[in-house]
């Protein structure tokens, strides 16, 4: 039996090619000798610019930016060189991810994403001819208007002040956008942008609906950020002739879709789309028995454009059974039968807290491989023995005949 494991991360806990790692000793613990291949995912989130960086043998670049909460963080991007273009990765998350976001200042109404802007200044320092970005893992919502300050943008105020360095609440103090100071080196440098392409960034599903309440905003602050983003939107369309607030992918990470669309020209893609073109793996998924995948929740959301849904759709184009495992099971979760995950379970054990499941998580992954790997070594033998039995009472049949 030859088993691929393709996961991604566990967010804030363990990155894809951790938790790959730990699928694999479970494989191991259950066979040593068992086929194994593993194929660690991103999907633009935590370990995007590390991961292409990897396959495409580039460069990492370290550089201390503006955190989500207006402080100094060490963050990083890349650059690889190919045909003799030089194309710098930057990943949102490792700027103005989640992670960076303590948990007491946990308020998309307050973090910004100006640290994007100055990764993507600093690429442009470097002469790149192209930047991908990964959108992913954020704990923003600022519509990318962070971002698009440290790209020369200005937002004025009512009394035509700039208004300095923004979060979600701070777009309804804007009353106009002033784009004649932006840098002038993005025109002519293509951006292509993986996310989340159902992240639409007003409305009923608009971004703030969605994902506030997981950045730690409160019913009331989901309401004020909408009203916010819904402002912006407008603004946006007043100075750049450009509507953001349904265009797919203009919610992701927090919106910084939008920004990205209405300040650098930049060109969204369905995240998979993009980065199947650096990660090959439909070929390995086809000589595969059983695909093993992995994400932190899986849930209503999984269907949309997430890693396991979308090894799920490949493997089932070739007849392969696909069993997801999980850090939890959220509402919606079964909605994932349809899209081609064919069982999932959690790896938790037992009533635990989060800081304790994210410690065990490693060693419940393992275990977690191992049972689902002992349970299927169970249906084999069960099919063994009753294609025995068959056998047998087929002979016996032809024994009497004659």
């Amino acid at each position: 039996m030859k088993v691929v494991m393709i996961p991604s991360g566990f967010k804030e806990c363990l990155d894809a090619e951790e938790v790959a790692y730990s699928m694999m000793k479970g494989a191991r613990r259950f066979d040593p000798f068992i086929k194994t291949e593993m194929i660690p995912m991103i999907d633009g989130g935590e370990g995007f610019a590390k991961a292409i960086i990897k396959i495409k043998n580039g460069e990492l670049i370290y550089k201390d930016v503006i955190g989500p909460v207006g402080e100094k963080v060490k963050s990083h991007y890349g650059i690889f060189i190919e045909g003799n273009k030089r194309t710098a990765v930057i990943e949102m998350a490792a700027v103005a991810g989640l992670k960076l976001v303590p948990s007491f200042q946990r308020n998309p109404l307050k973090t910004t994403t100006y640290g994007v802007g100055e990764l993507i200044i600093d690429a442009l320092d470097m002469d790149v001819d192209k930047i991908m970005i990964g959108c992913g893992d954020s704990g923003t919502s600022d519509g990318g208007a962070g971002m698009a300050q440290a790209l020369g943008v200005q937002f004025l105020d009512d009394e035509k002040q700039v208004i300095p360095i923004m979060g979600g609440e701070d777009l309804l103090k804007a009353s106009s956008i002033d784009t004649t100071h932006i840098d002038k080196r993005l025109c002519g440098i293509p951006i292509d942008v993986a996310c989340n392409w159902t992240n639409v960034l007003c409305g009923k599903q608009g971004v703030a609906r969605v994902f506030g309440p997981q950045k730690g905003a409160k019913p009331e602050e989901v309401e004020t950020l909408s009203l916010a983003l819904e402002h912006y939107a407008m603004l946006i369309e007043q100075s750049t002739k450009k509507n953001v607030r349904n265009s797919p992918g203009s919610g992701a990470s927090g919106g910084l879709g939008a920004g990205l669309l209405a300040f650098a020209d930049a060109t969204l893609h369905r995240r998979f789309d993009l980065i199947m073109n650096y990660i090959q793996i439909e070929e390995k998924i086809a000589t595969a028995d059983l695909v093993i995948t992995a994400e932190g929740s899986l849930d209503f959301q999984t269907p949309n454009g997430k890693i396991p849904c979308e090894v799920a759709r490949i493997a089932k184009k070739n007849n392969i059974p696909v069993i997801a495992i999980t850090g939890t099971i959220g509402r919606g979760a079964e909605l994932n039968y349809d899209v081609g995950i064919d069982a999932y379970s959690s790896i938790i054990q037992r009533p635990v807290t989060l800081k304790k499941a994210m410690f065990k998580a490693p060693q419940w992954i393992e275990e977690s491989v191992e049972g689902i790997l002992r349970h299927i070594g169970v249906g084999i033998i069960m099919a063994d023995r009753k294609t025995l039995s068959e056998r047998e009472l087929s002979y016996d049949n032809k024994i009497n005949q004659a």
